[in-house]
Formats: C-alpha cells, sequence, structure tokens
C-alpha cells in the first residue's frame, strides 16, 4: 500500500520532503506532481526502480528515462552539453522541456538508450519538485505518468493512489498540476529534433 503525501504547493512542510526523500533513499518508487503532469520517480541509479517503471508503464529497454534535476549544474553532470546546445538548453530551463543528449560516465548504464547512449534530463519549474530535489541532493530517475494504452497521463493524486496503490510506495500529491507531458526535443546529433510536442513551446527550436 503507498503511503500519501499531502504536500502544499508554495510553501512545502520540510518535515514531509524529508519523510519522501528518505523513502526514496530507502528505494520506494513515487508518483509525484512536476510542471507538467504527474511522474514516476525512484533514487538514481535504482535497477529496482527501473524495471518497476518499466513494468508500469510496460516500456522496452529504448525507453529514454529522465533525469529529473534541481539545477543546470547538476543536469551539466550527467550529460555533454557543447556551447550551442547549452545555450539552448539553458534558455528554457527551468520548464516544462525534456532533452535527449549524450550522457557522460555518470549516468548508471541500464538507463541509456542502448544504441545511442543518451538519456533524458530536465529542470522542473515546480516548488515542490524544486524541494525534494533539493533535499536528495541528486536528480530523480523519472518517467512521465502515462500508462499503457491510455492516452492521457493520470493527474490526480488521489486516483493515482486508488489505481496504482498495489505497484508504488509512495504518492506525493500537491493539488492541481500540468495535464500535458513535457516537449521533448533530441539533441543528441547537435541539432533540434523535436520527439514530442507536449507543455513546453516548441517554435524556438523549428
Amino acid at each position: 500500500m503507498a503511503r500519501y503525501f499531502d504536500v502544499h504547493p508554495d510553501n512545502p512542510q520540510p518535515r514531509t520532503i524529508s519523510q519522501v526523500a528518505d523513502s526514496i533513499r530507502s528505494g520506494a518508487l513515487i508518483a509525484y506532481p512536476t510542471d507538467s503532469c504527474f511522474a514516476l520517480g525512484s533514487q538514481l541509479g535504482s535497477r529496482d526502480g527501473i524495471d518497476r517503471i518499466r513494468s508500469i508503464r510496460q516500456l522496452d529497454d529504448r525507453h529514454h528515462f529522465t533525469l529529473v534535476c534541481q539545477n543546470f549544474a547538476q543536469l551539466g553532470q550527467f550529460v555533454q552539453v557543447d556551447n550551442d546546445v547549452f545555450r539552448a538548453v539553458k534558455a528554457s530551463t527551468p520548464g516544462s522541456y525534456t532533452f535527449i543528449l549524450p550522457a557522460t560516465r555518470e549516468v548508471p548504464r541500464k538507463m541509456l538508450h542502448p544504441k545511442k547512449k543518451t538519456v533524458g534530463v530536465r529542470i522542473p519549474d515546480h516548488t515542490v519538485v524544486q524541494a525534494l530535489l533539493a533535499e536528495l541532493g541528486e536528480p530523480l530517475l523519472s518517467s512521465t505518468l502515462l500508462l499503457p494504452d491510455e492516452k492521457e497521463p493520470l493527474t490526480q493524486g488521489w486516483e493515482i493512489k486508488e489505481r496504482l496503490d498495489h505497484v508504488l510506495d509512495a504518492v506525493v500529491d500537491s493539488g492541481d498540476c500540468g495535464t500535458e507531458p513535457t516537449t521533448v526535443i533530441d539533441f543528441s546529433s547537435g541539432e533540434a529534433e523535436i520527439i514530442r510536442r507536449g507543455a513546453g513551446d516548441t517554435s524556438r527550436f523549428e
């Protein structure tokens, strides 16, 4: 049964955030709100977390997992970014974008695209997630909470707990969040390629 954490959207309770972070460090798989929609998250490098996310979403090994980072300095530890890409990514963060980039050796191999050796990264514009990332001190291994054969992601914390109680360890709820997944931009070739049009404006990448 998943624990339910009710978090204030503008002033996240430090004790609650600490409890969520401790559960992640202990191997928990959580559902949490972002500035685009709910996501699944676990500790960076957790093989169990990756396997459980793949199982819930029925993903193959070509799926790009995302490292949800607190800031640009943290993001830079995990992906290779040249000057042109740096400027483009920097101008769009924090925000509802996921960028596909070549990974550094800091990224666990199991997270990487098997052929491209790339990974997704993003910096969310969301008070609760930022508080959680600050408490964790490292990125969250993440994937959009979009269930198989469903076109829309789940958007209500109570519904997520009701439907996924048996496969999650915790649900973090801070009220309404977005209903659209992030816009995904692939920069792995050095040029911007729009993979998914979502919550982030794509005009600067076209």
